[in-house]
């Protein structure tokens, strides 16, 4: 009815925000990281790679714009730099290791070790959370542990367990790095990043003389994979600054449980039960997590 005013929105907490945009980095990064290992298996890993650190580049300058952001402070300039670093050798190993090992073992095992890393980090500097939610990181990490010891994914591909744990590292990194951050441009930020990863492409390309150029029919699927990339990282940003880094970090690195369902339901890779296991522990591990920051913010 005319006139009759609507009712407020309620706030959302910074704790329910975390758990939000750490599930919401997962699912983009894990639909992305399946298809950037699916199409390096039938185009060159550096083409890929650069087109979809371009479309990043573009979708994060654009949004960045649109929210009319600050410009990033130099300390965020610095930690975005890092990032790039990570970010550039981590997704490139990932991309390599599930273009060329078996998907169900290189995502469980650099999702692993792309979270433990930051975790240990943020319980050193902003100390541990209350114990559910400790149960919950725990818990969600053994979930991907389950999911990468399950057989069963192709014996008639390597492993890729190699570039897993340089991934991992990698990956690891650049989640410290982006849990740094202080300022109010996660997409300005997103745009440096971006940046430095594809001019350090671009180099990588010319110096060992590598092939980039992609199928005509590949590229608007690329493009794609460039976007859910973005939208991964940027929820991730934000996730990291609105709520604890352990959080975020756990949150947002079961992305290999989206991966390795697409593998199962798209590219038939056998269900078993670890992976049911798996998959189960991580619904717990989820509801654990976001029952812990509701205590928190009853508390508070």
């Amino acid at each position: 009815m005319p006139g009759r005013r609507r009712p407020p929105l309620p706030e959302v907490s910074p704790e329910a925000a975390v758990v939000v945009l750490g599930l919401l980095s997962a699912i983009a990064w894990g639909s992305g990281d399946f298809g950037g290992g699916l199409m390096s298996r039938r185009a060159p890993l550096f083409g890929v790679v650069g087109l979809a650190q371009f479309v990043g580049v573009f979708g994060a300058l654009a949004m960045a714009i649109l929210l009319r952001e600050p410009l990033p402070t130099f300390p965020d300039i610095a930690w975005a730099a890092g990032a790039g670093i990570g970010g550039m050798v981590g997704i490139s190993a990932l991309y390599r290791g599930l273009a060329a090992g078996r998907m169900g073992v290189v995502a469980p095992v650099t999702g692993v070790l792309g979270a433990a890393i930051p975790v240990v980090f943020g319980f050193v500097v902003e100390g541990v959370p209350d114990a559910i939610t400790v149960a919950g990181i725990v818990g969600a990490l053994v979930a991907v542990v389950l999911v990468t010891r399950a057989p069963g994914h192709g014996a008639d591909r390597p492993s890729g367990v190699e570039w897993a744990l340089l991934a991992g590292v990698a990956i690891g990194w650049f989640n410290i790095c982006i849990g740094q951050f202080a300022g109010a441009s996660p997409f300005g930020l997103l745009v440096i990043i971006r940046l430095l990863q594809a001019a350090m492409m671009a180099l990588l390309i010319v110096l060992w003389r590598q092939p980039w150029r992609l199928p005509r029919e590949i590229v608007p699927k690329v493009v794609g994979i460039g976007m859910l990339d973005m939208i991964g990282n940027a929820a991730f940003i934000v996730a990291a600054q609105v709520g604890a880094l352990a959080v975020a970090t756990v949150l947002s690195s079961l992305y290999p449980v989206t991966t390795v369902v697409l593998a199962i339901v798209i590219l038939r890779e056998r269900l078993t039960r670890g992976h049911v296991a798996g998959i189960v522990l991580t619904a717990i591990s989820i509801a654990l997590i976001a029952a812990g920051s509701t205590a928190t913010v009853a508390a508070g």
